[in-house]
């Protein structure tokens, strides 16, 4: 669905500048720049959707191991704080370091997608704030990041997971997608909860593994 919508487009632009072409018309210098600009835009947009598909089906095989969720959470966090200065970008660890059995590098780029979906979410004119919260829940540890953006239309929400989401207004793309393929492969989970014009919290569900004491630090 995704790549047909700009193909009939394209397609007329192209009949319309043969036809003013055949008809020696005047305005083809004008019109040749305009149809080039606006097919340049289209098939950019069409190789961004290839891209991403592309990268959906060829998701790396996970090798797991267990590791501090805090530390991975800690240092995701601090890249997009030094990254945007200008945005209030907090985060909020428990004092028990939990530990999950997963892939670390994808969910860090869970985390990465989460984090660059948040920032794009706040509107130019509002000052951005961003909080990663870490805490258990039953025999889960959750991580809870909330933005103060514009929120998830209604009529987008039952969309927002799925692999041919639309990027055209969202800017979400298949990244969501591919985070809840990510999640749910160790028997996690990721939801949201959303208010138009306030804002949006997702929410990323992993079984825990172990609760205990944060080394000391010699």
């Amino acid at each position: 669905h995704e790549i047909k919508n700009p193909l009939t487009p394209m397609k007329l632009s192209i009949q319309y500048l043969l036809h003013a072409y055949e008809a020696n018309s005047r305005n083809v210098e004008p019109l040749l720049k305009r149809v080039s600009a606006t097919l340049i835009e289209q098939i950019e947009s069409l190789a961004q959707i290839a891209t991403e598909f592309s990268n959906f089906a060829k998701m790396p095989k996970a090798e797991n191991s267990i590791f501090s969720l805090n530390y991975l959470a800690s240092s995701v966090h601090h890249l997009f704080a030094n990254e945007r200065p200008d945005m209030d970008i907090s985060i909020s660890l428990p004092d028990m370091e939990y530990d999950v059995y997963a892939d670390r590098n994808h969910v860090t780029r869970v985390l990465n997608n989460l984090y660059k979906n948040a920032i794009q979410a706040i509107p130019e004119e509002r000052k951005g704030v961003i909080q990663l919260e870490l805490y258990q829940q039953d025999d889960n540890a959750i991580i809870k990041v909330t933005d103060n953006g514009t929120g998830i239309p209604a009529d987008v929400q039952p969309r927002v997971f799925s692999p041919n989401f639309s990027t055209k207004n969202s800017g979400m793309g298949m990244g969501l997608a591919i985070c809840k393929n990510i999640i749910e492969s160790f028997n996690g989970d990721i939801y949201f909860e959303t208010k138009e014009g306030e804002g949006t919290s997702f929410f990323v569900v992993m079984p825990l593994k172990e609760v205990r004491e944060p080394e000391a630090v010699n």
